[in-house]
């Protein structure tokens, strides 16, 4: 007999940069002498090894030696497929480059990778119980090789450092002096988590994640600057409504310090038939995006910008997804949150509103 439980969606905390990452858990077993258990034992033990500081294979082994340890049976297999949050762009692109009408709320520019480990009849990939499993599983593809190095983001862009020092050259310390202590408060939380901050697998970890809330940092660019460029786009008709869909952005969510992300819809009515460039609505997304924020005051802070641009309404939905949702309190994986705020003619013309709502729902992206 085979036995699999499958789809189990946890989260756990990448040991490289302290972020969330989302995992798909797949579990099989051989019972011995037709011995089971519990099926709701195999997910709550994964749910244990989630909750700490991980990197995917390791969750892996972790939990398929518990099991094996615990349920003694003739044979344990687990499948992970992990999915890491991308580092958000400084730049967005436009409508003349990627992502203008493409994008989707999900994880598809995430990082993703398969892993998987076995003990007893699992031990062996190319054996019969491995393929069964993967039958059961509903599983294909995951026995590939993963590069560990391209899991997390932001070790690409590696500090040789040991928790604010070079261990190669102690004298020439590659992190900016001034996050010093914010580099010190993050290793203060690994040894609060009772983790030896010195452990490889540790050392730079505060570093990647204080450059991860540095993308955050409150921006001195003047909005006066977009303002003044905002006008360029060709003349359109009088009264005629405008719009510019899945404009994407990046915040962080100053609750929880933990990102969301989505798009945002923008529509606008200009009495004097004047469009404003793509690129610079996507400035103001990012503009107002790339800080501590809450979804209710981006989606005013845009409408209040783009207002302050047309001379006759402005409309503004942001849907997003809050990994603080999903990968704490709640855990409702899956749940989207979106928020609307209109302004002038988009607050008094139910048609005007309602004409823009259908643009939206007709997009490909809904």
């Amino acid at each position: 007999m085979h036995v699999a439980v499958r789809d189990t969606v946890l989260f756990s905390y990448c040991e490289s940069c302290l972020l969330p990452f989302k995992v798909e858990c797949h579990i099989g077993y051989i019972p011995s002498k037709q011995r089971v258990v519990g099926l709701s034992k195999l997910p709550r033990v994964a749910e244990v090894f989630a909750k700490r500081l991980q990197n995917p294979q390791r969750l892996a082994n972790d939990i398929c030696y518990a099991l094996h340890q615990s349920i003694k049976s003739a044979g344990v297999v687990v499948v992970l497929q992990c999915w890491h949050i991308q580092i958000p762009k400084a730049e967005m692109k436009g409508s003349d480059g990627l992502h203008s009408h493409t994008l989707k709320l999900g994880m598809q520019n995430w990082n993703s990778m398969f892993v998987h480990s076995g003990f007893g009849v699992f031990e062996d990939q190319t054996s019969v119980s491995w393929r069964d499993f993967l039958f059961v599983a509903r599983l294909r593809g995951v026995m590939g090789t993963n590069d560990f190095q391209d899991w997390c983001p932001m070790r690409p862009q590696e500090i040789s450092s040991c928790n604010g020092h070079d261990t190669r050259n102690p004298s020439k310390d590659r992190y900016p002096s001034k996050y010093n202590d914010m580099v010190a408060a993050a290793t203060t939380i690994l040894k609060s988590l009772g983790e030896d901050s010195l452990r490889k697998e540790l050392v730079g970890t505060p570093q990647r994640f204080v450059k991860w809330l540095m993308n955050f940092k409150r921006s001195n660019l003047e909005m006066k600057v977009l303002i003044d460029s905002a006008h360029g786009g060709t003349k359109i008709a009088v009264g005629e409504i405008q719009h510019e869909l899945n404009l994407q952005f990046w915040s962080q969510c100053e609750h929880h310090l933990l990102p969301f992300h989505g798009m945002v819809h923008i529509g606008y009515i200009d009495i004097e038939g004047n469009s404003i460039n793509r690129s610079v609505l996507q400035s103001i997304v990012h503009f107002f995006g790339c800080k501590l924020q809450v979804q209710e005051r981006l989606t005013r802070q845009i409408a209040e910008a783009v207002s302050s641009i047309v001379s006759g309404g402005v409309i503004v939905m942001v849907e997003a997804i809050h990994i603080c949702m999903v990968s704490r309190g709640i855990e409702k994986v899956g749940s989207t949150t979106g928020t609307m705020v209109s302004m002038g003619q988009f607050s008094s013309d139910i048609d005007a509103k309602e004409k823009f709502q259908e643009i939206v729902w007709n997009s490909p992206n809904h």
